[in-house]
Protein backbone atom coordinates (compact mmCIF):
# COMPACT_ATOMS: atom_id res chain seq x y z
CA UNK A 1 0.00 0.00 0.00
CA UNK A 2 1.14 3.45 -1.32
CA UNK A 3 -0.14 6.87 0.71
CA UNK A 4 0.26 9.95 -1.24
CA UNK A 5 0.13 13.18 1.08
CA UNK A 6 -0.78 16.08 -0.25
CA UNK A 7 2.18 18.69 -1.81
CA UNK A 8 1.48 21.37 1.35
CA UNK A 9 1.86 18.21 4.37
CA UNK A 10 3.63 19.58 6.96
CA UNK A 11 7.00 17.24 8.23
CA UNK A 12 5.32 17.13 11.51
CA UNK A 13 1.95 15.85 9.53
CA UNK A 14 3.95 13.54 7.94
CA UNK A 15 5.74 12.17 10.97
CA UNK A 16 2.42 12.32 12.98
CA UNK A 17 1.20 9.63 10.29
CA UNK A 18 4.31 7.60 9.83
CA UNK A 19 4.52 7.02 14.03
CA UNK A 20 0.67 5.87 14.13
CA UNK A 21 1.32 3.42 10.79
CA UNK A 22 4.21 1.84 12.62
CA UNK A 23 2.79 1.50 16.02
CA UNK A 24 0.49 -0.66 14.27
CA UNK A 25 3.41 -3.18 12.60
CA UNK A 26 4.24 -1.56 9.50
CA UNK A 27 7.59 -0.75 7.97
CA UNK A 28 6.72 2.40 6.46
CA UNK A 29 9.56 3.73 3.85
CA UNK A 30 8.85 7.11 2.58
CA UNK A 31 9.99 8.85 -0.55
CA UNK A 32 9.33 11.24 -2.85
CA UNK A 33 10.61 14.41 -4.13
CA UNK A 34 7.75 16.95 -4.85
CA UNK A 35 5.78 15.28 -2.59
CA UNK A 36 6.05 12.71 0.21
CA UNK A 37 4.81 9.30 -0.45
CA UNK A 38 4.79 6.87 2.02
CA UNK A 39 5.26 3.05 1.03
CA UNK A 40 3.48 0.61 3.67
CA UNK A 41 5.26 -2.86 4.17
CA UNK A 42 3.40 -5.70 5.57
CA UNK A 43 -0.21 -7.35 5.65
CA UNK A 44 -2.43 -4.30 4.94
CA UNK A 45 -5.44 -6.48 3.99
CA UNK A 46 -7.31 -5.20 7.52
CA UNK A 47 -6.39 -1.20 6.72
CA UNK A 48 -9.34 0.91 6.91
CA UNK A 49 -8.30 3.27 3.83
CA UNK A 50 -11.03 5.43 4.01
CA UNK A 51 -9.61 6.42 8.15
CA UNK A 52 -6.32 7.12 6.30
CA UNK A 53 -7.76 9.43 3.76
CA UNK A 54 -9.80 11.62 6.06
CA UNK A 55 -6.23 12.44 7.43
CA UNK A 56 -6.19 16.14 5.83
CA UNK A 57 -2.79 15.67 5.03
CA UNK A 58 -3.28 12.67 2.76
CA UNK A 59 -3.93 13.39 -0.55
CA UNK A 60 -4.60 9.85 -1.73
CA UNK A 61 -3.81 5.78 -0.75
CA UNK A 62 -3.45 3.08 -3.49
CA UNK A 63 -2.97 -0.73 -2.86
CA UNK A 64 -0.32 -2.40 -3.67
CA UNK A 65 -0.84 -6.08 -5.76
CA UNK A 66 2.94 -6.65 -6.50
CA UNK A 67 4.72 -8.56 -3.90
CA UNK A 68 7.83 -6.37 -4.08
CA UNK A 69 7.52 -2.95 -2.60
CA UNK A 70 10.57 -1.08 -2.22
CA UNK A 71 11.98 -2.06 -5.65
CA UNK A 72 7.98 -0.92 -7.05
CA UNK A 73 8.05 2.19 -8.66
CA UNK A 74 4.87 3.30 -7.11
CA UNK A 75 6.59 3.34 -3.87
CA UNK A 76 9.62 5.44 -5.78
CA UNK A 77 8.31 7.42 -9.01
CA UNK A 78 12.19 8.71 -9.86
CA UNK A 79 14.74 6.60 -11.58
CA UNK A 80 17.40 5.42 -8.62
CA UNK A 81 20.69 6.37 -9.43
CA UNK A 82 23.66 4.52 -7.71
CA UNK A 83 26.53 6.63 -7.12
CA UNK A 84 29.64 4.37 -7.52
CA UNK A 85 32.93 6.84 -6.85
CA UNK A 86 31.24 9.77 -8.78
CA UNK A 87 29.84 7.25 -11.33
CA UNK A 88 26.22 7.21 -12.01
CA UNK A 89 24.11 4.28 -12.73
CA UNK A 90 20.76 5.11 -13.84
CA UNK A 91 21.12 8.55 -15.03
CA UNK A 92 21.62 9.77 -18.53
CA UNK A 93 25.07 8.25 -19.16
CA UNK A 94 24.66 4.52 -19.86
CA UNK A 95 27.99 2.96 -18.06
CA UNK A 96 30.41 0.49 -19.93
CA UNK A 97 31.65 -2.21 -17.14
CA UNK A 98 34.59 -4.47 -18.84
CA UNK A 99 37.46 -6.90 -18.23
CA UNK A 100 37.68 -10.58 -17.73
CA UNK A 101 35.92 -12.91 -16.78
CA UNK A 102 38.80 -14.62 -14.08
CA UNK A 103 41.43 -12.68 -13.03
CA UNK A 104 45.03 -14.55 -14.10
CA UNK A 105 47.77 -12.48 -13.70
CA UNK A 106 48.95 -8.84 -12.35
CA UNK A 107 50.14 -8.72 -16.32
CA UNK A 108 46.47 -9.76 -18.17
CA UNK A 109 44.41 -7.38 -15.52
CA UNK A 110 46.73 -4.60 -16.22
CA UNK A 111 46.78 -4.80 -19.93
CA UNK A 112 42.97 -5.79 -19.86
CA UNK A 113 42.02 -2.41 -17.22
CA UNK A 114 44.20 0.00 -19.06
CA UNK A 115 42.85 -0.89 -22.69
CA UNK A 116 39.28 -0.79 -21.51
CA UNK A 117 39.64 2.57 -19.48
CA UNK A 118 41.25 3.89 -22.42
CA UNK A 119 38.20 3.09 -24.87
CA UNK A 120 35.56 4.09 -22.60
CA UNK A 121 34.65 1.50 -19.95
CA UNK A 122 33.82 3.60 -16.61
CA UNK A 123 34.22 -0.24 -14.83
CA UNK A 124 36.69 -3.00 -14.22
CA UNK A 125 34.76 -5.92 -13.85
CA UNK A 126 36.60 -9.50 -13.23
CA UNK A 127 35.96 -13.00 -11.29
CA UNK A 128 38.13 -13.46 -8.43
CA UNK A 129 35.41 -16.11 -7.11
CA UNK A 130 34.11 -18.41 -10.04
CA UNK A 131 31.35 -20.55 -9.41
CA UNK A 132 31.45 -22.86 -12.38
CA UNK A 133 29.22 -26.03 -13.27
CA UNK A 134 32.49 -28.53 -12.99
CA UNK A 135 33.96 -28.60 -9.99
CA UNK A 136 37.68 -29.82 -11.94
CA UNK A 137 37.15 -26.08 -13.82
CA UNK A 138 38.90 -23.21 -12.86
CA UNK A 139 37.77 -21.68 -9.59
CA UNK A 140 39.38 -18.55 -9.54
CA UNK A 141 42.47 -16.77 -7.71
CA UNK A 142 40.24 -15.82 -5.02
CA UNK A 143 41.83 -13.66 -2.54
CA UNK A 144 45.06 -13.12 -4.65
CA UNK A 145 41.97 -12.36 -7.76
CA UNK A 146 41.07 -9.31 -5.28
CA UNK A 147 44.83 -8.06 -4.53
CA UNK A 148 45.11 -8.08 -8.33
CA UNK A 149 41.77 -6.29 -9.20
CA UNK A 150 42.80 -3.76 -6.30
CA UNK A 151 45.84 -2.93 -7.95
CA UNK A 152 44.20 -1.96 -11.17
CA UNK A 153 42.01 -0.11 -9.49
CA UNK A 154 44.81 1.74 -8.51
CA UNK A 155 46.70 2.06 -11.64
CA UNK A 156 43.96 3.41 -13.71
CA UNK A 157 41.50 4.67 -11.03
CA UNK A 158 38.85 2.35 -12.84
CA UNK A 159 36.21 1.06 -9.71
CA UNK A 160 35.94 -2.96 -9.54
CA UNK A 161 33.25 -5.09 -9.95
CA UNK A 162 33.52 -8.95 -9.02
CA UNK A 163 31.54 -11.49 -7.50
CA UNK A 164 30.60 -12.93 -4.12
CA UNK A 165 29.62 -16.33 -3.25
CA UNK A 166 29.41 -17.21 0.31
CA UNK A 167 28.21 -15.18 3.35
CA UNK A 168 31.17 -15.19 5.09
CA UNK A 169 33.67 -13.87 2.89
CA UNK A 170 30.34 -10.41 2.06
CA UNK A 171 32.18 -8.27 4.96
CA UNK A 172 35.36 -8.50 3.93
CA UNK A 173 35.10 -8.41 -0.05
CA UNK A 174 32.90 -5.35 0.51
CA UNK A 175 35.78 -3.64 1.54
CA UNK A 176 37.66 -4.39 -1.24
CA UNK A 177 35.14 -4.22 -4.48
CA UNK A 178 32.99 -1.28 -5.80
CA UNK A 179 30.30 -3.01 -6.47
CA UNK A 180 29.08 -6.30 -4.98
CA UNK A 181 28.30 -9.21 -8.06
CA UNK A 182 25.87 -11.48 -7.23
CA UNK A 183 25.55 -14.11 -10.00
CA UNK A 184 22.75 -16.11 -11.53
CA UNK A 185 23.27 -18.94 -9.65
CA UNK A 186 22.84 -16.96 -6.24
CA UNK A 187 20.19 -15.10 -7.75
CA UNK A 188 17.51 -16.87 -4.74
CA UNK A 189 20.35 -17.43 -2.49
CA UNK A 190 18.36 -15.82 -0.25
CA UNK A 191 21.04 -15.27 2.96
CA UNK A 192 23.69 -14.16 0.25
CA UNK A 193 21.14 -11.52 -0.59
CA UNK A 194 20.56 -10.32 3.19
CA UNK A 195 24.16 -10.27 3.86
CA UNK A 196 24.64 -8.01 0.58
CA UNK A 197 21.55 -6.10 1.89
CA UNK A 198 23.19 -5.55 5.23
CA UNK A 199 25.80 -3.52 3.87
CA UNK A 200 25.53 -0.24 1.73
CA UNK A 201 28.18 -1.42 -0.58
CA UNK A 202 26.57 -1.09 -4.24
CA UNK A 203 25.12 -4.57 -5.99
CA UNK A 204 25.00 -6.07 -9.20
CA UNK A 205 22.52 -8.25 -9.12
CA UNK A 206 21.97 -10.79 -12.34
CA UNK A 207 18.84 -12.63 -12.93
CA UNK A 208 18.43 -16.25 -12.31
CA UNK A 209 18.43 -18.99 -15.12
CA UNK A 210 14.80 -19.57 -15.47
CA UNK A 211 13.67 -16.68 -13.15
CA UNK A 212 10.47 -14.61 -13.96
CA UNK A 213 11.11 -10.84 -13.43
CA UNK A 214 8.75 -10.65 -10.32
CA UNK A 215 11.15 -13.42 -9.01
CA UNK A 216 14.13 -11.49 -10.17
CA UNK A 217 12.69 -8.16 -8.25
CA UNK A 218 11.65 -10.20 -5.35
CA UNK A 219 15.27 -11.07 -4.71
CA UNK A 220 16.18 -7.21 -5.30
CA UNK A 221 13.56 -7.03 -2.26
CA UNK A 222 16.07 -9.14 -0.09
CA UNK A 223 18.28 -6.79 -0.59
CA UNK A 224 16.83 -3.86 0.10
CA UNK A 225 14.78 -5.06 2.58
CA UNK A 226 17.95 -5.31 4.84
CA UNK A 227 18.29 -1.05 3.87
CA UNK A 228 20.82 -1.68 1.31
CA UNK A 229 18.45 0.96 -1.77
CA UNK A 230 22.20 0.54 -4.13
CA UNK A 231 20.61 -2.25 -6.27
CA UNK A 232 21.69 -2.78 -10.04
CA UNK A 233 19.97 -5.50 -11.88
CA UNK A 234 21.36 -7.14 -14.33
CA UNK A 235 19.79 -9.15 -17.21
CA UNK A 236 22.74 -11.77 -18.47
CA UNK A 237 20.10 -13.99 -20.91
CA UNK A 238 17.90 -16.97 -19.58
CA UNK A 239 17.45 -20.42 -20.15
CA UNK A 240 15.03 -21.62 -22.93
CA UNK A 241 14.70 -24.28 -25.11
CA UNK A 242 16.97 -22.81 -27.85
CA UNK A 243 20.56 -24.54 -27.31
CA UNK A 244 22.31 -22.52 -30.28
CA UNK A 245 23.41 -20.26 -27.83
CA UNK A 246 24.54 -19.96 -24.59
CA UNK A 247 21.43 -18.53 -23.29
CA UNK A 248 18.54 -16.74 -24.64
CA UNK A 249 18.85 -12.60 -24.42
CA UNK A 250 15.51 -11.24 -23.10
CA UNK A 251 15.45 -7.82 -24.17
CA UNK A 252 12.00 -7.24 -23.28
CA UNK A 253 12.86 -7.32 -19.32
CA UNK A 254 14.61 -3.51 -20.02
CA UNK A 255 11.17 -1.56 -21.08
CA UNK A 256 9.41 -4.05 -18.26
CA UNK A 257 11.92 -3.23 -15.57
CA UNK A 258 11.62 0.29 -16.53
CA UNK A 259 7.82 0.05 -16.27
CA UNK A 260 7.80 -2.10 -13.08
CA UNK A 261 10.53 -0.65 -10.98
CA UNK A 262 12.84 2.26 -10.58
CA UNK A 263 16.00 0.43 -9.81
CA UNK A 264 18.58 0.56 -12.70
CA UNK A 265 19.11 -2.18 -15.31
CA UNK A 266 22.09 -2.83 -17.33
CA UNK A 267 22.98 -6.23 -19.69
CA UNK A 268 25.44 -8.66 -20.29
CA UNK A 269 25.44 -9.83 -23.68
CA UNK A 270 28.87 -12.04 -23.21
CA UNK A 271 27.13 -14.73 -20.99
CA UNK A 272 23.97 -14.25 -23.43
CA UNK A 273 24.96 -15.51 -26.12
CA UNK A 274 28.09 -16.86 -24.96
CA UNK A 275 29.88 -16.10 -28.65
CA UNK A 276 32.01 -13.16 -28.97
CA UNK A 277 30.83 -12.29 -32.33
CA UNK A 278 27.16 -11.93 -31.07
CA UNK A 279 28.27 -9.60 -28.37
CA UNK A 280 28.20 -6.20 -30.80
CA UNK A 281 24.31 -6.73 -31.91
CA UNK A 282 23.30 -7.48 -28.45
CA UNK A 283 24.61 -4.39 -27.00
CA UNK A 284 23.56 -2.45 -30.16
CA UNK A 285 19.87 -3.92 -29.39
CA UNK A 286 20.45 -3.09 -25.43
CA UNK A 287 21.14 0.44 -25.82
CA UNK A 288 18.95 1.18 -28.25
CA UNK A 289 15.77 -0.18 -25.45
CA UNK A 290 17.21 1.62 -22.66
CA UNK A 291 19.67 -0.37 -20.84
CA UNK A 292 21.48 1.78 -17.92
CA UNK A 293 24.62 -0.05 -18.68
CA UNK A 294 26.53 -2.93 -20.30
CA UNK A 295 29.18 -5.51 -19.00
CA UNK A 296 31.36 -6.85 -21.36
CA UNK A 297 33.77 -9.59 -21.32
CA UNK A 298 37.22 -8.07 -23.12
CA UNK A 299 40.34 -10.45 -22.66
CA UNK A 300 43.83 -9.42 -24.67
CA UNK A 301 44.65 -13.24 -25.73
CA UNK A 302 40.69 -15.11 -25.73
CA UNK A 303 42.25 -18.39 -27.31
CA UNK A 304 44.27 -18.40 -23.92
CA UNK A 305 41.55 -17.47 -21.25
CA UNK A 306 41.29 -19.71 -18.51
CA UNK A 307 37.68 -19.35 -18.29
CA UNK A 308 35.05 -18.02 -21.31
CA UNK A 309 37.49 -17.19 -23.60
CA UNK A 310 34.79 -17.95 -26.47
CA UNK A 311 32.52 -15.33 -25.80
CA UNK A 312 35.47 -12.01 -24.87
CA UNK A 313 35.95 -9.90 -27.16
CA UNK A 314 39.28 -8.39 -27.53
CA UNK A 315 40.38 -4.91 -26.51
CA UNK A 316 39.92 -4.10 -29.89
CA UNK A 317 37.02 -5.09 -31.03
CA UNK A 318 35.89 -3.47 -27.87
CA UNK A 319 36.85 -0.34 -29.11
CA UNK A 320 35.28 -0.18 -31.91
CA UNK A 321 32.36 -1.49 -30.03
CA UNK A 322 32.19 1.25 -28.09
CA UNK A 323 31.95 4.15 -30.90
CA UNK A 324 29.13 2.47 -32.51
CA UNK A 325 27.27 2.53 -28.96
CA UNK A 326 28.05 6.73 -29.02
CA UNK A 327 26.49 6.80 -31.52
CA UNK A 328 22.91 4.91 -30.59
CA UNK A 329 23.05 6.18 -27.58
CA UNK A 330 23.16 10.04 -29.10
CA UNK A 331 19.62 8.62 -30.84
CA UNK A 332 18.08 7.48 -27.65
CA UNK A 333 19.30 11.23 -26.12
CA UNK A 334 22.22 9.84 -24.05
CA UNK A 335 25.56 9.29 -23.56
CA UNK A 336 28.46 6.57 -23.29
Amino acid sequence: MIIIMKTDASKIDIEKLKSKLEGLGFRVNESGENRCVLGLIGDTASINIGQIEANIAVDRVMRVTDPFKRANRLFHADNTIVDVSGNLIGGKKIVLMAGPCSVESEEQILTIAEAVKKSGATFLRGGAFKPRTSPYSFQGLKGEGIRLLKLAREKTGLPIVSEIMSTELVEKVAEDVDILQIGARNMQNYELLKEVGKTRRPVLLKRGLSATIEEFLMSAEYIMSEGNENVILCERGIRTFEPYTRNTLDISVIPAIKRLSHLPIIIDPSHAAGKWWMVEALSKAAVAAGADGLIIEVHNDPENAWSDGEESLKPEKFDALTKKLRQIAIIEDREI
